[in-house]
């Protein structure tokens, strides 16, 4: 039972992470693709994060620190990056 729980959230991160590739790749300018990779890839590699943790707690290893502390640092991370991304792009706007 816990592979299959295991395996859909695999395939529910590599979806979500897929699909923040795309939007990378296909929206216009920056401001939009700051969106695609920041809410699509943080949803893909949190839920392949979850996946890793269910396996583990199965195996008898119980809930890992190490997933939490990777689950925190993306999550906390993500948003101040592309906050970073948009505030360097709106200064090289203004600069010309």
């Amino acid at each position: 039972m816990s592979e299959t729980i295991v395996s859909i959230l695999i395939f529910i991160g590599a979806t979500f992470t897929l699909i923040g590739s795309i939007g990378l790749l296909r929206l216009p300018d920056i401001f939009t693709r700051l969106h695609g990779p920041t809410k699509a890839t943080t949803l893909g590699v949190g839920s392949i994060v979850i996946a890793s943790m269910v396996h583990a707690s199965t195996l008898g290893d119980g809930l890992s620190l190490r997933e939490l502390a990777i689950s925190l640092f993306l999550f906390i991370t993500a948003p101040v990056v592309a906050h970073l991304i948009s505030k360097a792009a709106m200064a090289r706007i203004r600069k010309s």
